[in-house]
């Protein structure tokens, strides 16, 4: 991943401006391993995240990079947000990756350009197909708002993550038919609703997984547990 100088060691005479600058990239990457800066949850920084024997760029998700165990990220060329970076990215199969669950015990600190270097991205190969990371996929928030006009409340349920958008989809017309002419009704001096958003990867442990429950049940449960 490093590149070779093409001058010899025993050469004589000053480093070229081309050789000058590997050696500062060298130096830079160095300085990164030996002296990472500490990454903290809620920065809404870029991090430096592992992925097998390289290191790579990535973008946090705002709003859900406090998990102290897992938050959402999406990996981006080391060259981001210049243009080259964006179409070299493309090619080497950053762009299509999206939001990703990523375990904080992966991180080496925040972004720093002395990283570049261990990338894939410096490397000219492509990321790989397994890159140890799922999708951070959807989810639904059943929520109970209050009806004057505050929008006070707090959420009912947090069902997900769904691994496809048409699962949440159903899900949510399903939640939707159920809660017709009785929404303001469950939870008295609240208006039950569904929305579809991201799946808040950093409270992961709060969610019920749509794939081994019934919704409607789930939500029937829900509502005896706040009205008993």
């Amino acid at each position: 991943m490093i590149r070779r100088f093409r001058r010899c060691g025993h050469g004589t005479g000053a480093l070229t401006p081309e050789d000058q600058a590997v050696l500062d990239q060298f130096r830079a990457t160095l300085t990164a391993l030996r002296n990472p800066e500490p990454w903290t949850p809620g920065s809404a920084r870029d991090v430096a995240v592992r992925v097998g024997p390289f290191v790579e760029r990535a973008h946090t998700r705002p709003g859900d990079d406090h998990g102290p165990e897992m938050i959402a990220a999406a990996l981006v060329h080391p060259d981001t947000p210049h243009a080259s970076g964006y179409l070299h990215g493309r090619q080497l199969g950053y762009t299509e990756r999206g939001w990703l669950r990523c375990q904080t015990g992966a991180i080496l600190g925040f972004w720093q350009p002395g990283y570049a270097m261990l990338t894939h991205a410096a490397a000219g190969l492509p990321l790989p197909d397994d890159i140890g990371m799922d999708p951070a996929h959807y989810a639904l928030y059943i929520e109970a708002r209050k009806r004057d006009g505050s929008r006070d409340g707090y959420t009912l349920l947090r069902v997900g993550p769904y691994t496809q958008t048409q699962h949440a989809q159903q899900d949510h017309d399903r939640i939707t038919a159920a809660l017709d002419g009785r929404e303001t009704i469950l939870v008295p001096g609240h208006r039950v609703s569904v929305r579809y958003a991201s799946f808040d990867v950093s409270d992961h442990q709060l969610f019920v997984d749509p794939y081994e429950a019934d919704v409607v049940a789930l939500l029937d449960v829900a509502v005896a547990r706040v009205s008993a």
